[in-house]
């Protein structure tokens, strides 16, 4: 099947006031279709044309093709983001993933904390990950295009995007705002939950692209 664009989840405008409609149309209509189109075009003709996304960016790393990496990477990345947030978030996380959270970190809040503090401190351009890894939740963040996809034993469980162009329109340089507006009412608690039981049931042998559903 041709690689296109994943759909948005949900409206442009279902996210307001925390994520406006005009980030959403730079980010999603300009920024992360300038990832596919290039990885399309980048594709055309060779062995990699009919393959999956992820199946590129696995690809591209082994063959350090640096450039279809970084295209095909953020393409991944964002697709992953935006199945990350939603316009009807839950109050917080509940069930395995608040228990692991506070077992892990000492409580919702602490994890809050950990994840913002990651993310603000993070110097210029990537990604603040809460993934799993060993059997236990941690907060960590990748530069650029770098992902979980390419580490192995690493499960991502939701993702905040931290390049300028995920935040500046609404927050200018404050991203620790962004994080508290992401972390407070854009998460899906719900699908971090189900990605969560995902890979803790099938351990190493989930495949990743079964952690965007």
């Amino acid at each position: 099947m041709p690689l296109t664009q994943t759909p948005l989840p949900f409206d442009h405008r279902a996210l307001e006031p925390y994520m406006s409609a005009s980030t959403i149309d730079f980010h999603y209509g300009k920024h992360h279709k300038a990832y596919v189109d290039y990885t399309v075009a980048a594709i055309k003709g060779t062995t990699l044309e009919d393959a999956s996304l992820q199946e590129i960016v696995r690809a591209s790393r082994i063959s350090h093709d640096v450039r279809l990496f970084n295209n095909s990477a953020q393409a991944w990345n964002h697709d992953f983001f935006w199945k990350s947030i939603t316009p009807s978030a839950a109050p917080g996380p509940t069930g395995t993933l608040a228990e692991w959270l506070t077992r892990d970190f000492g409580g919702i809040e602490e994890f809050k904390n950990a994840f913002t503090q990651e993310a603000v401190a993070h110097f210029a351009s990537g990604w603040a990950w809460l993934v799993l890894e060993n059997e236990r939740l941690r907060v960590t963040s990748y530069h650029d295009a770098d992902t979980p996809l390419v580490h192995e034993g690493v499960a991502p469980i939701f993702t905040a995007d931290l390049w300028e162009h995920a935040y500046y329109l609404d927050y200018q340089n404050a991203r620790g705002s962004f994080l508290d507006a992401f972390l407070g009412y854009l998460v899906d608690w719900r699908g971090a939950s189900g990605r969560l039981e995902l890979a803790i049931h099938r351990g190493r042998h989930v495949e990743l692209e079964e952690l965007t559903l």
